[in-house]
């Protein structure tokens, strides 16, 4: 059935309260060509895939404002993966081809952030946001959503889904009083053939259960998400019922098994192999969230012995996925008989002079926004050893957050209690020179568009707290040799899941068996106390669960913000307009191996 955008909209409001099942018929398009074999008829379909793009629109760094370089030769942007479009197209035919993403788009550079909070598109009269401009232009067909989609709220998301010109899809994003898609489910779209009744190729859209935890203060009590499996189940027959000769899952969903959240949610959040398992009638599914290269793997379906193929491209725009689908016409019906898919590279190309002309001046106005000065550093501050060994720069996340909960605090009956922080080192390059400070400089520290929460906690829990981030070590004797690449990121926790906690002092002895690893853990001069309250100032990624840190998650919160941490560090920084590591530098913890220091 066709969907009216429009009229989609308005019924499904702020929340999606209410909404119909949902699909959209592309138009028909120009008639392919017809490949014969004997009596049969075939059909070659491409589709092709991005994920992850995390506002990317050039290969640009706007913490360095330079173009973007890494040693592995990388170009980042959609202006790159326009061109690579553009180039399939014209080799097979644009009315051979379908263009889809996987989800997370409007967050993650300084681009996408400005025009969520500094010239929001949700003001009157607002700018239309640049990756739904660009991703308009470039003609994508269908985007899953990502759980970053709604990192700024769902106001923004709903804004931003107005400006495509594509379905946002989220079979597995429900209302959560009336547990019906809150977004379409899916897409399908009408390939002509000639000679032969046309091919009908469903999309499925499905995303993250982790956004229940991760965004917690924007849908919690307005939108669920129950699992992807078991969302498949349920829709991948409904399509195949509704005529699909072809169905491809776009997931915003790894495809280890794994999920950051341990047992937090009954549901699996890197779970695209998962589905391709367990439910029958799928084809090909187009993975994300992960930020890994998967040209090509095959899944067998437990239930039907079928390969399913799954591709996830590498993130930032650095890849796109193509999965080129055979089909033949026999029995009175179109079948897919092979699957096959592929990366290519968008260093390979140059930038897409369209997409260039739309989007110079959007990212002109960040530029000059981020390039601002808002102090003088009186020496340079570097994140490149921040992992392993207490650093001052990591000190001012904490003491920023400090600052802002004890002045929230002032006057409450929590006003006396001690504050305590959490910070990560997210970045290992990240630096802030000597002289003057810009925001961008800033905003290299803290990539991530968190918010800061109050919670508190005994000092038995913030124990335990320390005990899991300290796992975060590789089990290093004393008395070997000590290679700091090897020392970090045990069982592949990833930098970000690694905290440090000012206020307090303590060792972390990894020479120890994890969970035995703090020592000599003081407050205030003296051994913890167990049952001293703390007020512990934590990003509200960490305060919702995300990590799966304990006790953070259930613990009483007293107090949120819906400004961004690093706004709040910016804001400090330009108060105090010279930063001086005296004011915030701390030495609360080191490594140490039975007892001696590793540094």
């Amino acid at each position: 059935m066709a969907l009216n955008r429009r009229k989609f909209l308005e019924k499904s409001a702020v929340t999606g309260a209410g909404v119909a099942l949902a699909g959209a018929v592309g138009a028909p398009a120009a008639q392919a060509a017809e490949v014969g074999k004997g009596r049969e008829k075939r059909y070659s379909l491409t589709v092709m895939g991005t994920t992850d793009l995390h506002g990317h629109v050039f290969n640009w760094d706007y913490f360095k404002d330079a173009e973007y370089k890494d040693s592995a030769g990388n170009a980042q942007g959609l202006s790159r993966i326009s061109t690579l479009v553009n180039q399939v197209r014209a080799e097979k035919g644009r009315c051979n081809t379908l263009l889809l993403d996987a989800g997370d788009t409007i967050q993650g550079t300084p681009l996408t952030y400005y025009y969520a909070k500094v010239d929001p598109i949700t003001a009157k009269g607002g700018p239309v946001h640049p990756m739904a401009a660009a991703m308009n232009a470039i003609g994508y067909d269908a985007v899953a959503l990502g759980n970053h989609e709604f990192n700024y709220g769902i106001e923004t998301l709903r804004k931003f889904e107005e400006q495509c010109d594509f379905p946002l899809l989220g079979a597995n994003a429900l209302d959560a009083k009336t547990l019906k898609p809150a977004f379409p489910p899916y897409f399908i779209k009408t390939f002509r053939v000639k000679g032969a009744p046309p091919v009908k190729v469903a999309v499925l859209g499905l995303t993250n259960p982790g956004i229940a935890i991760w965004d917690k203060a924007y849908v919690q009590g307005k939108l669920t998400f129950p699992g992807l499996e078991e969302q498949a189940a349920k829709w991948v027959p409904k399509l195949r019922s509704m005529g699909a000769d072809v169905v491809v899952v776009s997931a915003h969903s790894g495809s280890s098994g794994t999920s950051s959240y341990g047992d937090q949610l009954p549901y699996v959040e890197n779970s695209a192999a998962l589905v391709a398992q367990q439910v029958p009638g799928i084809d090909a599914i187009l993975v994300g969230h992960a930020h890994v290269e998967i040209p090509e793997l095959k899944v067998t379906n437990a239930r039907t012995g079928k390969t399913v193929v799954l591709s996830e491209p590498l993130a930032y725009a650095e890849r796109l996925s193509l999965f080129d689908i055979e089909l033949v016409f026999e029995k009175g019906r179109w079948s897919v008989e092979s699957v096959s898919s592929k990366v290519l590279n968008s260093n390979s190309v140059a930038d897409d002079p369209k997409i260039t002309k739309l989007l110079k001046a959007d990212h002109d106005v960040v530029v000059k926004y981020v390039n601002q000065v808002v102090g003088t550093a009186t020496e340079t501050l570097t994140t490149v050893e921040a992992r392993y060994k207490d650093a001052p720069i990591i000190d001012l996340i904490t003491k920023v957050q400090e600052d802002v909960v004890r002045a929230a605090l002032a006057g409450t009956e929590y006003a006396s209690l001690p504050v305590i922080a959490q910070a990560s080192p997210f970045s290992r390059t990240s630096e802030i020179p000597a002289g003057e400070v810009t925001i961008r400089d800033l905003s290299s520290l803290y990539v991530y568009d968190n918010t800061l929460v109050a919670k508190l906690l005994t000092g038995a829990q913030v124990r335990a707290y320390l005990e899991y981030s300290a796992e975060y070590f590789v089990r290093t004797a004393a008395g070997t040799a000590v290679d700091v690449e090897k020392l970090t990121n045990a069982n592949n926790r990833p930098d970000y899941n690694y905290d440090y906690v000012s206020g307090l002092s303590y060792d972390i002895d990894i020479a120890q068996a994890a969970g035995s690893r703090i020592k000599n853990l003081t407050w205030n001069g003296a051994a913890l106390d167990d049952a001293q309250k703390f007020v512990f100032a934590v990003n509200n990624y960490r305060a919702n669960g995300g990590g799966a840190f304990p006790h953070v998650a259930s613990a009483t919160e007293l107090w949120s913000e819906s400004t961004e941490i690093r706004t709040r560090i910016a804001e400090w920084v330009t108060a105090k307009g010279v930063l001086d590591p005296k004011d915030f530098a701390s030495v609360d913890w080191k490594l140490t191996r039975d007892g001696t220091p590793v540094f």
